[in-house]
């Protein structure tokens, strides 16, 4: 019992790696899935990278590892493959990227905005609030006081 009495020392609890609080319980390959925009395999990818044991929990790597971590998050679109990333052929810039975090609220907010100002069918499903790819509406996004279904009045 004495290790782990040492472990809990220099255990933490919290680990914060890409403006993201990482519970530091879970093992490093299921714990980097916390923060958006990387999956499970992109987490093997940067553990594969950085050189981390994968199965080791979060809480006990060293601030050397963590820091190993978030170096490998940083420059990630100059070592990931392109077919592991989630923005390829970017609109503006052309260059397969993969984002990270707030990056991607950001560029989806962008992407909305540019269909709705260029009025596509697209961009006015979003502004009406309509399902944009092809659902049917009869019976579902019913929003509003009336969410039930409105009989006819009687005669």
């Amino acid at each position: 019992m004495p290790p782990m009495a040492e472990e809990n020392k220099e255990f933490k609890y919290i680990v914060r790696i890409a403006a993201t609080d990482i519970d530091g319980n879970k093992p490093t390959r299921y714990a980097l899935t916390q923060i958006k925009g990387i999956n499970f395999m992109v987490a093997n990818a940067i553990i594969n990278y950085s050189g981390v044991d994968g199965k080791e929990r979060i809480g006990n790597l060293s601030d050397e590892e963590i820091e190993k971590l978030s170096k490998a998050i940083e420059t990630i679109n100059d070592w990931l493959p392109s077919w592991l990333r989630n923005r390829r052929k970017d609109l503006y810039t052309g260059k397969d990227l993969h984002l990270i975090g707030t990056e991607i609220d950001l560029t989806l907010r962008e992407d909305i905005n540019l269909l709705k100002k260029i009025r596509s069918y697209r961009g006015i499903r979003h502004e009406r609030g309509l399902p944009v790819r092809g659902q049917r509406t009869r019976s579902n996004k019913r929003r509003g006081l009336t969410v039930g279904v409105v009989r006819k009045a009687r005669r």
